[in-house]
């Protein structure tokens, strides 16, 4: 079936007992066996839980691949995968990648023994210089949280393939409407499903998506035995978010397009990013590789902090507050806010400054944005 159709429909059918139509929420801790090791199917939640399945076929088939496990939060999912690898076993990562991901990857280095290459994997020929016989995996965010950098998935994952590396790529930003990076090569796939698979800013979740027999079983048993899976009523709202995905997306996309061209007039903003903007740098590779360009913009402006204070506190309707992907329109400042456990000399050297400014465009009217940014601007 299409994409569109798939949102709706996959993983989800009539509830056998009542004929539902939504898939009901099985808040239940355990399940009753019918006999001494003879059981419907589920045991015990933390192992499966029959709203969580629904879920995970759902997102699996969005994605194209074999397996999904829904875990509790995008954390959580990056949490999981990294339980793949051992002490002494090295990765090559985005170097501007999330605030959380840089922060839990560094503990995991200090704590365990893994060594973590923070590398721009926009130039893929500087990229083998860093594969050593430790080497096990490449960690892909595209877009990149703040700055909407793009790495060519399909040049990296062929790196990755030629070297014997996993390839794991974070969706989050981009949904996989608008990106899926398992036709582009990759292993592993991870989310945010907080963000806009469930669009509506009222649950946490995440999830890790595989495309092997064998890392399919060794996701699903590192998820029951963390206990870092996902719970049945917030699976629900996931599940219940997903089916207005696609012309969620086409707002975002429509309206942040709107606000990037508005911002890349104004006299006031040194730079936008936003690879949807024909001065992007990366604008036909993301073309190329996705869908779409998404609905997340990020700009930044000249002079000092007080100035970038007055604009964050001089919106009316862009919250200040972390997170995206949600229906309503965000403003955070990622050096204090969603990067400030990224520390100062990381975010120097990747360009995330004092004066960038990272939105996250909701499905408001365009022209109410606008005016918005315009009066916060002034």
């Amino acid at each position: 079936m299409s994409f569109q159709t798939d949102t709706i429909h996959a993983g989800v059918s009539p509830d056998k007992a009542y004929g539902a139509i939504m898939t009901p929420i099985y808040q239940s801790s355990t399940f009753v066996f019918e006999d001494i090791g003879k059981h419907r199917g589920f045991d015990y939640t933390r192992s499966g839980n029959p709203t969580r399945a629904a879920l995970e076929e759902c997102v699996a088939a969005l994605e194209g691949c074999s397996c999904a496990v829904a875990v509790t939060t995008g954390m959580a999912a990056i949490t999981t995968v990294l339980h793949l690898f051992r002490t002494g076993d090295e990765i090559i990562c985005t170097d501007d990648c999330y605030g959380g991901t840089a922060r839990l990857l560094k503990t995991i280095q200090e704590q365990f023994g893994l060594k973590i290459h923070f590398v721009s994997l926009r130039e893929t020929g500087e990229i083998e210089s860093y594969i050593t016989p430790n080497t096990r995996a490449i960690w892909i965010e595209t877009p990149s949280n703040p700055l909407l950098n793009l790495i060519d998935i399909a040049g990296v994952t062929a790196i990755a393939k030629k070297h014997g590396l996993l390839s794991i790529v974070d969706n989050t930003f981009l949904s996989p409407y608008n990106q899926q990076p398992f036709r582009l090569g990759a292993d592993i796939v991870v989310h945010s499903t907080t963000k806009y698979l469930n669009g509506h800013s009222d649950v946490v979740g995440g999830a890790v998506l595989s495309n092997s027999p064998e890392l399919d079983a060794r996701i699903r048993f590192l998820v029951n035995s963390l206990g870092t899976c996902a719970q049945p009523f917030d699976c629900w709202l996931v599940l219940r978010g997903i089916k207005t995905l696609v012309p969620r997306m086409k707002e975002h996309e429509r309206n942040a397009r709107a606000v990037a061209e508005y911002l890349d007039r104004h006299p006031k903003v040194k730079r936008v990013f936003y690879p949807g903007l024909a001065s992007h740098p990366q604008h036909e590779l993301a073309k190329r590789q996705q869908r779409g360009f998404g609905g997340m913009v990020s700009f930044e402006v000249d002079g000092a902090i007080e100035q970038v204070n007055s604009i964050l506190r001089g919106t009316k309707l862009f919250a200040l507050a972390e997170s995206l992907g949600g229906v309503e329109s965000l403003i955070e400042h990622p050096a204090t806010m969603s990067h400030a456990s990224m520390g100062a000399e990381h975010r120097a050297a990747v360009g995330i400054t004092d004066g960038v400014i990272r939105l996250s465009i909701g499905i408001e009217d365009p022209d109410d944005l606008i005016a918005d940014l315009s009066q916060a601007l002034a």
